[in-house]
């Protein structure tokens, strides 16, 4: 069964990008997952269709309503439990939450069911972690005018990962942080370019050239880009090998400079 993701949001019109386009909208299209839609003003009960209230205790800003965030919530676990998503996994996206990185990805990416909430204002009224235990995901530390421009994030990284998504099953294992390191440079042609030429390595044929070549790049990157990552990571011999003389290199080029 494909999985199904539903996204409760007051502005469902802003997804037509991810729904309509690229490597998303080509899976949505394909049956690889199917995305619906559920705006909290449908489970209003007022003729203002009344999704916020200002907060208890005073201060600035809205806060959104529990009820119809409730019964959305409730309205889509109930529909994927008919579509035999038993146990779907309830995402809040929020600054708060557990940073979505590509191990995280990778995880939801096996779930056969999400539903996430967009919130908007100052957030959503805490009762609805305790009916719904819902978890929270982080695009960063900043913050947005509401939670569908992570929801599109979230849902176009979870997407690719599907199996038929991309055009080649090799794409998405080859991207940057899938196996911890930064990607390493791409080229297309023409080979040469205003006075810039592409590596001769790229061009001459040799697959076990071009492997090293790439990984050597990817690791020099990471080095100087994000570290971090080469802190966390078990080296391979090759790696190893490879980082030592990056490193050695960058400590020759320094003391020629000075």
């Amino acid at each position: 069964m494909a999985p199904r993701y539903h996204v409760v949001t007051l502005f469902p019109a802003m997804f037509a990008g991810l729904t309509g386009y690229g490597v998303s909208g080509r899976a949505i299209r394909d049956g690889l997952c199917s995305v619906r839609f559920w705006d909290p003003r449908d489970f209003t009960r007022d003729n203002y269709r009344t999704v916020d209230d200002r907060p208890f205790g005073g201060g600035p800003g809205m806060v959104m309503l529990v009820e119809p965030l409730d019964l959305a919530l409730t309205a889509a676990r109930v529909t994927l439990r008919r579509q035999g998503v038993s146990a779907p996994r309830l995402i809040y996206l929020s600054p708060q939450g557990r940073r979505l990185d590509q191990a995280a990805v990778a995880e939801l990416a096996g779930a056969a069911g999400l539903v996430l909430l967009a919130g908007r204002y100052e957030g959503i009224d805490e009762r609805l972690f305790a009916r719904h235990c819902l978890e929270e995901v982080s695009i960063g530390d900043y913050v947005l005018s509401g939670g569908e421009l992570p929801a599109m994030v979230l849902l176009d990284a979870v997407i690719r990962l599907l199996p038929g998504a991309l055009g080649h099953a090799d794409s998405a294992r080859e991207d940057s942080f899938v196996d911890g390191l930064l990607d390493c440079p791409h080229y297309t042609r023409p080979e040469r370019y205003m006075g810039l030429e592409v590596p001769t390595v790229l061009r001459a044929g040799n697959h076990g050239e071009v492997a090293r070549w790439r990984l050597r790049q990817a690791l020099a990157r990471t080095l100087a880009r994000r570290p971090d990552l080469l802190e966390r990571r078990v080296l391979s011999p090759l790696e190893t090998e490879l980082l030592g003389e990056i490193r050695r290199e960058g400590d020759a080029a320094s003391a020629a400079s000075d």
